[in-house]
């Protein structure tokens, strides 16, 4: 067995978890489950584009090339 089949294993078990827990959270329908994962991901992506966007720091994050900065 490949040393990576444990967590592969692991994974999928976990994904399994989390699936079953996004359907109990939806009343156990898992077409609502599936809407509100996708209305949350939107969201994320949005998070994303914001975060990602020069603007929205206007110079409150330090670059990463400024490692004096870290001391």
């Amino acid at each position: 067995m490949p040393a990576s089949a444990p967590n592969q294993h692991q994974n999928q078990n976990r994904l399994e978890t989390a699936t079953d827990q996004a359907i109990a959270a939806c009343g156990g329908e898992a077409r609502e489950a599936v809407k509100a994962l996708i209305i949350t991901n939107e969201f994320l992506e949005r998070r994303l584009e914001e975060l990602a966007s020069p603007g929205y720091a206007r110079g409150r994050v330090l670059p990463r090339d400024r490692k004096d900065w870290y001391d």
